[in-house]
């Protein structure tokens, strides 16, 4: 087991290495039994994600246990009202975040958004375009997705995007839904599969959750 831990940390190195969008320089990784520790600091949150996504690429990995810090450098920290007055900008920008159904709050860098939207996709979107921002070291989405029609047929239309998908198998992942709440059990062959599954889930009219139980390997 020793040498398969080896051969996966030294994978998910070779992954983070490659990745353009971050420097891994201060990165470390532990690998045990599928499941990957990645450690360290980088210099904005978008470059913590980033780091957690390359990880997921990796063959074999089934489980990450993400302790890496954001520090910025000095010269780039930003006051939190400034953050905030920021973050309320560009959600304002974005046309895919509703206008006036967001609230921005920002403490020691994290920010916290609140709020109702009605698909998830908008939800998303309001998260990405704070993970942009500089100075943030964190965020708390607590926006609520809240459909304006509830849909009835939630479960067969996720089974029926699941069958469209090339990169799925639909036998071996079970759905069941109930008031907008959508569960995945089953077995998916790498992460990819499984988060081209939950995506899926998230894309149907009426979801307001996702629980994703969803084995890898």
């Amino acid at each position: 087991m020793t040498g398969k831990n080896e051969d996966l940390r030294r994978n998910v190195l070779n992954e983070l290495a490659w990745d353009p969008t971050f420097d891994a320089t201060h990165i470390g990784v532990a690998a045990d039994n599928g499941v990957v520790t990645l450690t360290g600091h980088v210099t904005t949150y978008a470059e913590k994600l980033a780091a957690e996504r390359a990880a997921q690429r990796v063959t074999g990995v089934r489980g990450i246990a993400e302790e890496i810090e954001v520090r910025p450098p000095y010269a780039k920290k930003t006051k939190d009202d400034e953050i905030a007055e920021r973050a309320v900008r560009i959600l304002q920008w974005d046309v895919s975040v509703p206008t006036g159904r967001i609230s921005v709050k920002v403490e020691k860098g994290w920010v916290t958004l609140s709020g109702t939207v009605d698909w998830d996709y908008q939800r998303g979107a309001a998260a990405a375009d704070i993970q942009k921002l500089s100075g943030v070291m964190g965020l708390i989405n607590l926006i609520k997705v809240q459909p304006a029609v509830r849909a009835t047929d939630v479960k067969h239309k996720i089974e029926e995007a699941f069958r469209r998908n090339a990169a799925l198998d639909a036998g071996e992942i079970r759905v069941s839904a109930v008031d907008g709440t959508i569960t995945l059990s089953g077995r998916v062959r790498n992460w990819a599969e499984r988060n081209t599954a939950e995506r899926a889930a998230w894309s149907a009219p009426g979801v307001t959750a996702v629980e994703d139980h969803l084995l890898v390997g």
